[in-house]
Formats: C-alpha cells, sequence, structure tokens
C-alpha cells in the first residue's frame, strides 16, 4: 500500500511538472523598426593642379583636363540628383566645367560650367550604391582672360531629391 501511495505521488508530481512545461511552451516579444532615408557621398581627393598654358598658334588656349579622381554614393531613396556649385565664380573668360560618370540607372549631364548657382550633373539616382565613378574637370580659357594668378575653388556636391 505504501508502494501504491509512493508510485501516485511520484505519477501525480511527473504529470504535474509535464503540464507545467507544456503550459509555457511560447513566449512573445515586440520588436520596433524602422529604415531611415540614407544619402551618403564622398570624393576620392582633389585633382591635380588645373594649368592652361599651351595655345596652336592663331587659336584659342588649349583646355587642361584632369580624371584621376572619382565619387561613390549610397541611397535608399529614389529619383535623387547630384548636383555641383564652386564657392566663388571663375575669372572672366575662364570656365571650370565638370563632368561625373553616372551611377546604374543615373544619367549624367555631362559637361556642366560651375558657378555658385547649384548645377544638376546627375539625374535619375535611384536606390543604388556605387563607387569608382570618374570626376571629370575642364579648366579653359580664352584671350581675353589674360594671365591668372593660381587660385582655388572649392567644387561642392550635393546629393538632394531630384
Amino acid at each position: 500500500m505504501k508502494n501504491l501511495a509512493a508510485c501516485l505521488v511520484v505519477l501525480g508530481l511527473l504529470f504535474g511538472l509535464i503540464g507545467l512545461a507544456l503550459a509555457a511552451n511560447t513566449a512573445q516579444q515586440t520588436v520596433t523598426f524602422q529604415v531611415d532615408a540614407i544619402d551618403e557621398v564622398s570624393v576620392s581627393g582633389n585633382p591635380a593642379n588645373l594649368v592652361v598654358n599651351t595655345a596652336t598658334a592663331g587659336s584659342q588656349p588649349d583646355d587642361d583636363t584632369d580624371n584621376s579622381t572619382s565619387w561613390a554614393v549610397t541611397t535608399n531613396g529614389t529619383n535623387k540628383k547630384m548636383t555641383g556649385d564652386i564657392n566663388v565664380d571663375m575669372p572672366a573668360n575662364v570656365t571650370l566645367q565638370v563632368n561625373l560618370t553616372a551611377p546604374t540607372g543615373g544619367s549624367s549631364a555631362g559637361d556642366v560650367s560651375l558657378s555658385t548657382t547649384a548645377a544638376d550633373l546627375v539625374t535619375t539616382i535611384t536606390q543604388v550604391a556605387e563607387s569608382g565613378l570618374t570626376i571629370t574637370y575642364t579648366l579653359s580659357a580664352t584671350i581675353d582672360a589674360g594671365v591668372v594668378a593660381q587660385d582655388t575653388r572649392t567644387v561642392t556636391l550635393t546629393l538632394t531629391d531630384g
């Protein structure tokens, strides 16, 4: 009889523990998330000095070009564009142009003369992450520019809504 009672107690405890284990086999949590707008642009460095110093007799001076730098872009947005401007306008009869290679799906405006007013350089930039995109600068001057001492301009590239 004692053995039967002991067995019943043990069985009761076992079934009780199994019941507790089965009652607690799930749990829930609420996870809150979001993905913010990502609009990043960078450049690889500064181009070499641009110098207009040659011409063919009877012709305007030869342009100087540099394509040694590149740019990179990451955006999860749609219909973005890259604009460019310089901090101070160029001297009279001197032009600084920039040409950005477009990322996949984008459209380059080609050679664009820079001024203090932002100009579209690349349009229709949508959800892309690319680097190593070539930047080409071209400096040109007419005879009427005369001699212009070495100077600098800061070029600002801005990724914005298209």
